[in-house]
């Protein structure tokens, strides 16, 4: 038997390639994005490590081209869904009693797969299906996937060792072991390194796991179970399980084994589900951990003074990147009036040079938003401000879904602070300006703090550190990753653990050792060398 004391190393963060012209990771990758796009795979459930097919029929299409069908998938009906429970749980007892070592092995071994084997392959899938550019897929579906996977292993070692102090007569210890029942996973189309962790995460805890991947990602959603399972993932641990998430989430907290639900998405579908849970608590065996990182109006807020280049630049990048479909993507700047015409000027020649389209056209900046339904809210929204007499479209505006779901990168300026596109999550290349006088920066910083039911992420640019700092502290609830001089998204495993309060969810810090102790349930085991064999004590004397 090894009972050696293993830690892994803190390890560094996964090289993020360049796909400069000429280059054999731009050669690979293009191959394997015309690989995918001349087949039609077909994707079947994953239950208890088999594959199956209910006949029951949805199609992955391309944003960009919703012409173009790359797969069809099979959705879950009742039977399945309960299957998948069960199989879940016939895994556990296995799965849990391993020694955690082994676990971490198979997620260090899915990210050198991910990394040396199946980098372009899951690049590709998540360009065609979920329409990011190749920087975006390369730092998400590669980079971002690979450090939680190795980033975790290390804080579960600094998880384990953590044990409480012995003394005389007696040994303390700690047992981490993971929930009792089964873990319901929800995973966004957005990102598939965070459908990869909300999985790999409690797994790596010894819990086992019922997967509900969104619609829209389940190219590469399906790809990722195939690595789990050839790095060595037990049968039944995973259940890869596309379907309605109202099917499925409602037979899933219904029973009694529900240990917890790890969800990104929506507000609303996470308060949803929260209520649920509350109406069932009698029922389940312990009460369900609730893990969910869900949206954000996340803010830009400019101090007098930052440097106009620099606020324009961050503003640009971080509302605009993959579609401004990012919880953390800016969506609302407040910007005072003395540089509001330079920056003004700035913004609107760099909206004017980005290109919208294919993701094969690498000189895009931006792609297709996922599908029809965000295309027409978004619009809804840009529609309304053309109408509105108290907001303007300084540049952008206009989309077409005739071939993909292109949305011009769109500036609104407000002199409503309250205006609806302030306050209200749109999850599109929208950005909502308000011009604060400079005197009135105070209440700005006030409005700011209280706009937005959200507390997710937020940027302050500023040369004066004091200012810097101040800004910092008085917004300190609004943001659970707040960044100074930068744009408020792009945070980094290990670096910037994930995650935001009030509407923004648990803030349980994916990316970081705090997401991994929410999926434990310690025990404190003490063992007393020599019990007593009075049971008087000594002041009883008199």
């Amino acid at each position: 038997m090894n009972n050696a004391v293993f830690n892994f190393e803190d390890p560094k963060n996964e090289h993020v390639l360049n796909y400069n012209k000429n280059s054999c990771e731009k050669d690979n990758l293009f191959l394997e994005l015309n690989k995918q796009s001349n087949e039609q795979i077909e994707i079947p459930l994953i239950i208890g490590g088999k594959e199956v097919r209910t006949g029951k029929i949805g199609k992955v299409v391309m944003p960009h081209n919703h012409s173009h069908v790359l797969a069809t998938y099979h959705m879950a009906t009742e039977k399945e869904v309960k299957l998948a429970i069960n199989e879940s749980l016939k895994a556990f007892k296995e799965w849990s009693d391993l020694s955690w070592v082994v676990r971490a092995s198979i997620l260090i071994k899915a990210a050198d797969l991910i990394s040396m084997r199946y980098r372009y392959k899951l690049n590709a899938a998540t360009m065609l299906g979920q329409s990011k550019s190749v920087y975006q897929a390369e730092i998400d579906s590669s980079c971002e996937t690979i450090d939680f996977l190795r980033y975790n292993a290390f804080f579960a070692s600094r998880i384990y060792s953590e044990q409480p102090k012995s003394t005389f007569n007696q040994l303390n210890r700690m047992e981490y072991r993971p929930l009792e029942g089964f873990v319901l996973t929800v995973s966004p189309f957005n990102f598939t390194a965070i459908a990869s962790n909300l999985n790999m995460s409690p797994v790596l805890m010894g819990n086992t796991t019922v997967w509900k991947p969104a619609t829209t990602s389940i190219l590469s959603n399906y790809y990722l179970m195939k690595i789990y399972q050839e790095a060595g993932l037990p049968d039944g641990v995973v259940n890869f399980l596309p379907g309605s998430g109202s099917l499925i989430g409602n037979i899933a907290m219904q029973n009694k084994d529900l240990a917890g639900i790890h969800f990104t998405g929506s507000n609303a579908t996470f308060n949803s589900l929260w209520r649920k849970i509350s109406e069932n608590l009698e029922n389940y065996k312990s009460y369900p951990r609730i893990v969910g990182e869900t949206g954000g109006k996340d803010f830009v807020f400019v101090h007098p003074s930052a440097k106009p280049l620099e606020v324009a630049v961050g503003i640009i990048r971080g509302a605009f990147e993959y579609q401004g479909q990012k919880c953390s993507a800016a969506s609302r700047a407040y910007i005072p009036k003395s540089l509001w015409k330079e920056i003004k000027d700035l913004l609107i020649q760099m909206a004017s040079e980005i290109k919208v389209g294919d993701v094969y056209d690498v000189s895009n900046f931006m792609n297709a938003v996922i599908d029809e339904g965000a295309f027409d809210s978004i619009m809804g929204y840009i529609e309304e401000a053309k109408k509105s007499t108290v907001a303007k479209i300084i540049t952008g505006g206009n989309g077409n879904k005739s071939h993909g779901y292109f949305i011009e990168p769109t500036i609104i300026v407000t002199t409503d602070p309250n205006y609806r596109t302030m306050h209200e999550e749109i999850f599109g290349p929208v950005m909502t300006i308000y011009v604060y006088d400079d005197v009135d920066m105070d209440k700005a910083i006030d409005l700011c703090d209280k706009t937005s039911p959200y507390g997710l992420t937020g940027a302050i640019f500023s040369t004066d550190r004091v200012a810097a700092s101040n800004i910092c502290e008085k917004l300190r609830f609004s943001a659970g990753n707040f960044y100074i001089n930068d744009k408020p998204t792009g945070a980094m495993v290990g670096y910037q653990p994930f995650g935001g309060a009030r509407g923004s969810g648990t803030n349980d810090k994916a990316g970081g050792y705090l997401n991994l102790l929410r999926w434990t349930s310690p025990r404190t085991i003490k063992e007393t060398f020599a019990p007593a064999t009075d049971y008087k004590y000594p002041f009883m004397e008199g």
